[in-house]
């Protein structure tokens, strides 16, 4: 006879106590505990032993991977979509998330795919609407204004398809659960039952979900532990650009990112950033240099722009966009102490032109020269490439992958390069006038 036991269970990490909580121990979430009632059987409930196999013995399936036929979204995530697998795709309200996955879902369905789009927040002539601005109008698309998880995976069972779209898990909800639609645990139950249909059926669903204010996935952090793949569409919501990131994938590197330009007929993947970043650049006055950042595989060429000027006032003002602030203030640091610039009084500001985010140390040389460049009012060659990494010491640290950011810097038209002292030798074949600094003031100096 079965005994019923009680327990109280955290919605956000599964932590279990004895009795209620105000607020998880393990989690810090409040009023996410919740009552629970589990049998308890007297005799060993265990069913037989799993069946077990060697790794070698696994097959390997190459063709296990569908291409969705448009490189930019397939090199973020490894080179295809991988079949049984589940998605999670985030980003700011209208950043451009289920545009961009309307124009994938076109070209893997012209491609022969069946995919099936299942939307609880837009009505089938909404979608329709949308369709015929973006061009997209393959038969094998399919829509269903279906929010019912239990709905969803009969017509998975029925159509067999490769790809489906949850838009989004924040308005699926499972007719098992007793809460509302986009609550933690109904959050947790939908897409622990999408998880398993997309094993079952090896199909690769893609499930969209919602931002909060502080920009992370909203309802449980389980839910990115869960999925296979985390992507992040992000971008500055006045600026044409939308990047493409990976936060957490199993079949491919993080690293990657994807670049797409927001047009009147969609999402439109950029060839050449190097260009799109650079075209607008005003290379007359004080204060911008062209640096370098290694996204993955990928070389990013972007202007930095730093403004100098004497505080109004008490404090001196630090302010950056697309740099981290306590990396200038690094920066300034050791600009004053071992390059002997007064900058204590002066206010800085430093922008990365085109609002992507500098996330690798190769900049720093970039933009300390930048700042000097400013304060002195004297403009640094645009035909110079800056890279280097500075230490706390002022010296001029080597930065990975520099003979490849080399050859993309003589494609763009580049004549001189400024890199830390040790790995010059190896680039005298380049084509580019190198020119090697082992310290900041070196750099100056040589610069000014």
């Amino acid at each position: 006879m079965a005994k019923v036991k009680t327990v109280f269970v955290c919605d956000e990490c599964g932590a279990e106590y004895p009795k209620w909580v105000g607020r998880c121990d393990s989690c810090g979430a409040w009023e996410s505990v919740r009552e629970f009632k589990q049998s308890r059987l007297k005799k060993d409930p265990a069913g037989p032993p799993s069946q077990l196999r060697a790794l070698a013995d696994i097959t390997r399936d190459e063709n296990n991977r569908i291409t969705t036929q448009q490189s930019e979204f397939d090199t973020v995530v490894g080179g295809g979509l991988v079949r049984g697998s589940i998605l999670l795709f985030g980003g700011q309200p209208g950043i451009g998330k289920s545009t961009l996955l309307l124009q994938l879902c076109g070209l893997m369905a012209d491609h022969g795919e069946t995919v099936i789009y299942c939307s609880g927040e837009e009505s089938g002539e909404q979608l329709a609407m949308r369709a015929d601005r973006l061009g997209v109008t393959s038969g094998q698309l399919k829509f269903a204004n279906e929010s019912i998880v239990e709905n969803i995976a009969a017509t998975i069972h029925e159509q067999n398809p490769s790809v489906v779209i949850v838009d989004s898990i924040q308005t699926a909800y499972s007719e098992s659960g007793d809460n509302l639609p986009g609550s933690i645990s109904q959050v947790r139950e939908s897409a622990a039952q999408f998880l398993r249909l997309a094993k079952e059926k090896n199909v690769c669903i893609i499930m969209v979900g919602h931002i909060t204010k502080d920009g992370f996935l909203a309802g449980p952090k389980m839910l990115e532990h869960l999925v296979d793949t985390v992507l992040y569409l992000e971008g500055d919501r006045q600026s044409q650009v939308r990047l493409l990131r990976a936060a957490k994938n199993r079949f491919g590197s993080t690293s990657e990112l994807g670049v797409y330009e927001m047009m009147q007929e969609g999402l439109i993947p950029v060839k050449n950033p190097a260009k799109l970043f650079l075209s607008r650049r005003n290379s007359e006055v004080s204060g911008t240099v062209v640096v370098t950042s290694q996204e993955g595989s990928r070389t990013f060429f972007l202007e930095v722009q730093a403004l100098v000027a004497g505080a109004s006032y008490g404090n001196p003002q630090r302010n950056v966009t697309g740099f981290d602030l306590r990396r200038l203030q690094m920066l300034l640091a050791v600009l004053e102490r071992r390059a002997g610039f007064q900058l204590g009084t002066q206010d800085v500001f430093i922008n990365v032109v085109s609002g992507l985010k500098i996330a690798e140390p190769a900049a720093d040389l970039g933009v300390a020269l930048a700042i000097i460049s400013s304060l002195k009012n004297s403009i640094v060659n645009p035909d110079t490439l800056i890279i280097g990494e500075i230490g706390l010491g002022g010296e001029v640290r080597n930065v990975g992958q520099l003979r490849k950011r080399i050859e993309e810097a003589k494609k763009l038209g580049f004549t001189q390069v400024i890199v830390p002292t040790g790995d010059h030798k190896d680039l005298k074949d380049s084509g580019l006038k190198i020119l090697p600094v082992a310290s900041v003031s070196q750099a100056v100096d040589l610069v000014f």
